[in-house]
């Protein structure tokens, strides 16, 4: 009984987010056989993170099997602030690439349809994304997964490196100043 009670607890917290649903035809004897695909990204809001796709007979079985699949392949991603990333990142899948960047407080998500599916269910708030080459949906979700699992926290850095986390984060932050003290030298 305490199992059923935990259960609905965490449905509620999962956000989902339906990114494709497609319809393949294969002819037989009869005429055609359709069979249809989803495309599913499953978050926390938190952190967390999976995607999968599932292929049926019915689309509400595709996305069913899907949004299974994704909940069991979630991983967590090192956020920074709880609202961007650390870093930026460049990625690729097939044809898709990817290019990610961290945001001041306010910009929100800049993205497209598939990519911001994934930053919405992430928990991301301000984003700039782009995405270049193929705009194929399932390579553009997967470029951007792969990205986001490279991603590196100043902590992991510092500990590949033998630092302290202070050291990492302060290099970053005068790094940010003088950028952006030339931008201010540039408008002038």
């Amino acid at each position: 009984m305490a199992r059923q009670n935990k259960r609905p607890e965490q449905d509620s917290e999962i956000i989902e987010k339906l990114v494709h649903v497609g319809r393949v035809a294969k002819v037989v004897k009869g005429g055609r056989r359709f069979s249809f695909t989803a495309l599913v990204v499953v978050g926390d809001g938190k952190g967390k993170i999976g995607y999968a796709s599932g292929k049926a007979r019915e689309v509400p079985d595709a996305v069913r099997k899907a949004t299974e699949k994704a909940r069991k392949s979630m991983v967590r991603i090192p956020l920074r602030e709880g609202r961007t990333l650390h870093h930026d990142i460049t990625s690729r899948a097939g044809a898709a690439r990817v290019v990610m960047r961290p945001a001041p407080v306010g910009t929100g998500i800049i993205a497209g349809g598939a990519m911001r599916a994934v930053f919405e269910a992430l928990g991301l708030s301000d984003v700039v994304s782009k995405s270049l080459g193929s705009n194929n949906r399932n390579n553009l979700v997967r470029a951007t997964m792969n990205g986001l699992v490279a991603l590196q926290s100043p902590r992991d850095i510092a500990m590949k490196r033998s630092k302290k986390v202070g050291e990492i984060i302060s290099r970053r932050d005068a790094g940010m100043k003088n950028a952006e003290i030339k931008g201010v030298e540039d408008n002038e």
